[in-house]
């Protein structure tokens, strides 16, 4: 169980598009003291898919450094505990920008004052967009019982890094959207063998700039995430790399519809460099 005597966590949820929605994330401000052990145990007793741990100070530049951990193992980096983290910030330091130093190297912040109380943004590192192992992207289309016809055919599959590796498909029916399934198990074994720290990342296309997600991350009891920054920020990576959207360009993510925490995250391409992604987070207990 949880150590009271332990720095205080908070329980916030991220880019949520309504009460209800968004994605849960613990975030501790003060993990300095705490080692690899006690941060594991948290982020597993506390059970979301990512809780997020600043273990330096804040300096004078505003910028501190940051790790994350899921129930089961240590990620390189997590949108929406970054979102969090963001929001948790300027609410005890004031708005404004902030740099985290993650495993994956630095992430900007950008937070400021809004009806909600803060919006904030990340920007990414540099994204990679690489192809698909044939082979590899067979066995990710059995264990969604899909095959290369579901695939739309102006939006090829790709492997996108923002900070995790995302494979990202987009499908060309709404049906099979909707339909697929797939055994966590077996999924987590893929993901785990190819290095696949972050979701599987399955769409459908609403519009030019506009895109409904969902995103596959089997971890204990989770077998989807209601919203998914890295994500969001690797799709931004892949949009740009195709020539699909022209930048500077502004993309709309929804997600979680089908966890009933409908979610909304906001992207914005550059023509070169990180790739950053808006929303909100608030506090939930």
């Amino acid at each position: 169980m949880i150590d009271a005597a332990r720095p205080e966590f908070l329980h916030m949820a991220a880019f949520a598009d309504g009460p209800g929605g968004g994605n849960m994330a613990g975030v501790v401000l003060d993990a300095a003291g705490l080692d690899d052990a006690q941060m594991q145990e948290i982020a597993k007793d506390l059970g979301y898919s990512e809780t997020a741990f600043v273990t330096s100070p804040l300096d004078a530049g505003r910028r501190a450094r940051i790790r994350y951990f899921s129930p089961g193992a240590e990620v390189p980096f997590c949108g929406h505990a970054t979102m969090a983290t963001a929001v948790a910030l300027a609410e005890k330091f004031g708005a404004g920008p902030f740099r985290l130093d993650t495993p994956v190297g630095e992430i900007v912040l950008a937070t400021a004052p809004s009806e909600r109380g803060f919006e904030a943004s990340f920007t990414s590192v540099e994204p990679r967009v690489t192809e698909f192992e044939p082979s590899v992207l067979r066995r990710l289309l059995e264990l969604l019982s899909l095959d290369s016809g579901a695939l739309h055919p102006e939006y090829p599959p790709r492997l996108s890094f923002t900070g995790n590796t995302h494979p990202i498909l987009v499908l060309g029916r709404d049906s099979d959207f909707e339909a697929f399934g797939f055994d966590a198990h077996a999924m987590r074994e893929l993901m785990d063998e190819q290095g696949w720290a972050g979701t599987v990342t399955v769409l459908r296309v609403m519009g030019p700039t506009e895109f409904e997600a969902r995103n596959l991350f089997p971890v204990g009891s989770i077998r989807e995430d209601p919203a998914t920054g890295s994500a969001a920020a690797s799709l931004g990576a892949y949009l740009r790399a195709l020539g699909a959207v022209d930048t500077p360009a502004k993309v709309l993510i929804h997600q979680g519809r089908h966890l009933g925490r409908p979610s909304i995250l906001r992207v914005f391409i550059p023509a070169s460099g990180g790739i950053t992604v808006s929303g909100t987070a608030t506090h939930t207990s």
